[in-house]
């Protein structure tokens, strides 16, 4: 078991996408999603950049790995492919790239293509780099509920722009077992960026 932590930019529950009971990560982060194995957890914190270092914005075990095109042809998981005018949930869906013919990717007009609906190439690069999905069906997403970790579990947290592989086994899972016991499975709270649309009303519609 390997424990992995980063960093987000933001938050629009685009990546990580937590609804529908199951939590995933199929853009952005295109090392952990290649190097996690079921079993593993992901720590992702905020940034400077968002205000909140050290704060958890979510946790995440490894329950599954798929293709893009397992994920995107699965009966499971196409109420995560996006929809324009739905609900902040369904715009924000993160099942958006299927195999293409010539053996590249079609990207679905999503959060990650250009603001005309036209694919984004450099996003689209970066996302199918990272070459699965990851699937968890055992998470703790705060979003906007966020808080500081403990002063004693800091150091667990990623310093860098990128994944870092945390060494420290003992206090990781420590860590986890702290999480479980004092907050609920799932959501907790909403999407941190999502105090931008100002619509609160159909969050969930």
């Amino acid at each position: 078991m390997k424990y992995y932590a980063y960093k987000l930019a933001h938050d629009y529950g685009f990546a990580p996408n937590p609804f529908g009971g199951i939590c995933t990560l199929a853009t952005c982060k295109p090392k952990i999603r290649k190097k996690a194995e079921v079993g593993d957890w992901i720590i992702g914190t905020g940034s400077k950049k968002m205000g909140l270092l050290h704060h958890l914005i979510h946790i995440m075990e490894v329950t599954g790995k798929l293709s893009f095109n397992e994920y995107w042809n699965s009966p499971d998981f196409q109420f995560k492919k996006p929809t324009k005018n739905g609900s902040l949930v369904r715009i924000h869906g993160d099942n958006i790239y299927s195999e293409s013919k010539d053996g590249g990717f079609v990207q679905m007009e999503s959060f990650h293509s250009n603001i005309d609906g036209t694919e984004n190439s450099q996003h689209l690069k970066r996302d199918t780099k990272g070459k699965f999905v990851i699937i968890s069906n055992n998470f703790y997403y705060f979003g906007e509920k966020n808080f500081l970790i403990p002063e004693q579990y800091i150091s667990l947290c990623s310093n860098s722009r990128d994944l870092v592989i945390i060494k420290d086994n003992k206090l990781a899972g420590e860590f986890i077992d702290w999480i479980k016991s004092n907050y609920a499975h799932g959501i907790n709270g909403f999407p941190i960026n999502w105090k931008e649309y100002k619509q609160l009303k159909i969050l969930f519609s």
